[in-house]
């Protein structure tokens, strides 16, 4: 009977051990899924900027991912593996009108998949991994890349990826106060077809990124790039060989201070540049002729308890940009402040302008979906809506009403096109 009493009382310590390790393989998948809008409230009240959020989301997928099975990938020094997904759904009507002009183009009045990304992460040990993102819905890349952190603060990218230079371009598209980025951001970095840039945003290359703690509240962030000089998001450009227009090596560099405010807000200030050799020139024929591209950004984002504020100015030198006689120099700007009405309903409004140096802009250039009015020279756009968190960003509801206009003849079109509608999108992501 002794030996009966203290065989159990040996066994409770070890059953107390199992009864705790299955409370926490059953808590921590539960905590996983409700990390994400926790951080996402955090990141809003200013308690965390977005490197520190992305860190964290990078340690709890890195535990998570351990437990209750041990990941298995096709390699055999493969330690974690997670899979993720971000699915926005839009519906846009939109109406453009050109004036002096009995033509009304054809409205846009759509629902449409805008991203359904499939993300792999995976470890293999000795602070290296990778990362690959698919688009389902345009059927291109988002990231493919090697990574090595050998510090927390030092991170080494080898592959495909967006370039820092363009603030808002690099910013997750899962985070977007505005549904879509500012028109000014599309004319810089998105495809060049003869009036937009096709600077920054996806390149190919060798990627640094890091930060210099300078006091408790303060820090230096930086990074550098050298890339492929065209912009490269879809299988053939991603794989295709090198010829005269892109025989060259694109630099690229940010440097910036991130703070930390006394009512637990956040900051970041910088600068970027990047040059692109033969990637200048007019039209799409240019390539390769000695025509360079150099583009300039400066920025601002601050997010103090419930307000927020974001800016940037991006401008560019344009060899040859208007014609073979004379260079363009684009330049824009946005601002954009929010405000949590309550803990889980935003309202933003943000205002851009863009100057394109005669280069010429058409509304869907910068407007997204919206019909064309004619090729212009300047570009402004108010946008006004509001943001329903239902578990941060990881759901979330946006409903937003835009205002365009592009104004000034370039190649003989009408004088003013305006295009007016509304814009809402329904995301969930893990």
């Amino acid at each position: 009977m002794n030996s009966a009493r203290s065989s159990t009382s040996r066994s409770l310590p070890a059953l107390a051990r199992s009864f705790a390790l299955l409370v926490a393989v059953t808590a921590l998948p539960v905590f996983a899924q409700d990390s994400g809008a926790l951080i996402d409230a955090l990141i809003r009240k200013g308690i965390l900027t977005n490197q520190e959020a992305e860190d964290i989301r990078a340690d709890l997928v890195r535990e998570n991912n351990t437990i209750p099975a041990h990941a298995v990938g096709g390699g055999k020094a493969t330690d974690r593996l997670s899979v993720g997904m971000r699915m926005q759904v839009q519906y846009a009507n939109i109406g453009t009108e050109i004036k002096g002009s009995a033509t009304k183009p054809v409205p846009t009045d759509q629902a449409f998949l805008r991203r359904m990304y499939l993300t792999l992460k995976a470890g293999v040990g000795g602070n290296w991994g990778a990362v690959f993102t698919y688009d389902f819905s345009s059927g291109y890349y988002d990231d493919a890349i090697i990574e090595w952190k050998p510090t927390p603060d030092l991170s080494f990218n080898f592959g495909l990826r967006k370039v820092n230079v363009g603030y808002e371009e690099r910013a997750s598209s899962g985070n977007l106060k505005s549904i879509e980025r500012s028109g000014v951001t599309r004319y810089f970095v998105e495809g060049n077809n003869g009036r937009r840039l096709g600077a920054a945003s996806y390149r190919i290359g060798a990627f640094l990124d890091g930060k210099k703690e300078l006091t408790s509240t303060l820090n230096l962030v930086y990074s550098a790039a050298l890339t492929d000089p065209e912009r490269s998001d879809n299988f053939a450009d991603a794989s295709a060989a090198g010829d005269a227009s892109t025989n060259h090596v694109a630099f690229w560099g940010t440097a910036g201070l991130a703070g930390k405010l006394a009512n637990n807000g956040t900051w970041i200030a910088g600068a970027g540049v990047g040059h692109m050799p033969d990637r200048g020139g007019f039209g799409t024929t240019n390539f390769g002729r000695g025509f360079d591209l150099t583009l300039y950004s400066v920025f601002f984002d601050l997010q103090m308890a419930r307000f927020g504020l974001m800016a940037e100015y991006l401008a560019a030198d344009v060899d040859r940009g208007v014609s073979a006689t004379r260079d363009a120099k684009p330049a824009g700007y946005f601002i954009q402040p929010s405000l949590l009405l309550t803990d889980t309903i935003e309202a933003v409004v943000r205002y851009q302008y863009l100057d394109t140096d005669g280069r010429g802009v058409q509304l869907p250039d910068t407007f997204r979906s919206a019909p064309s009015g004619g090729t212009m020279n300047t570009y402004s756009e108010w946008y006004a809506g509001f943001n329903l968190y239902l578990r941060g960003n990881d759901l979330k509801f946006q409903l937003g009403a835009h205002a365009g206009k592009t104004k000034d003849t370039v190649t003989g079109a009408p004088a003013e096109a305006k295009a007016v509608g509304v814009r809402s999108q329904m995301q969930v992501q893990f």
